[in-house]
């Protein structure tokens, strides 16, 4: 039998504090609220679920893989994100050109001490 993926449904993201990491990715950064309870909170990105919640044991406490946010205008993004107080690792900066379409990167930190990334393709000049 061979294993068929169909897609990524869920993406764990361990937290410290629920409440704050809801203000933070919900109000912030404006990804919708599904639901949440003491623990936990579920929010979801065109079909993404996203889940925040309390590790279970002290073993899954430690810091997310990198989650990469597409967004349609990175620079815009950090500048209404940095007026938030998001903060940031660097500016937003290619990082690879693919005929005339440039990779646009942008890194930063959440309430939690994560680490995720903006990314945007745009039309270069080629």
């Amino acid at each position: 039998m061979t294993i068929s993926i169909s897609k990524v449904g869920q993406i764990g993201i361990p937290v410290k504090n629920v409440d704050r990491a809801i203000s933070f990715y919900h109000e912030t950064l404006g990804l919708s609220l599904l639901f949440q309870t003491d623990t936990m909170a579920f929010l979801e990105s065109n079909g993404l679920r996203i889940l925040l919640s309390l590790p279970e044991k002290e073993e899954y406490a430690t810091a997310s893989s990198v989650v990469y946010f597409q967004v349609d205008d990175i620079e815009d993004t950090y500048d209404q994100l940095a007026k938030k107080k998001v903060v940031f690792r660097g500016e937003p900066h290619v990082v690879s050109k693919m005929g005339n379409v440039e990779t646009w990167m942008v890194f930063f930190y959440d309430t939690e001490g994560n680490t995720h990334a903006f990314i945007s393709e745009v039309e270069g000049n080629s």
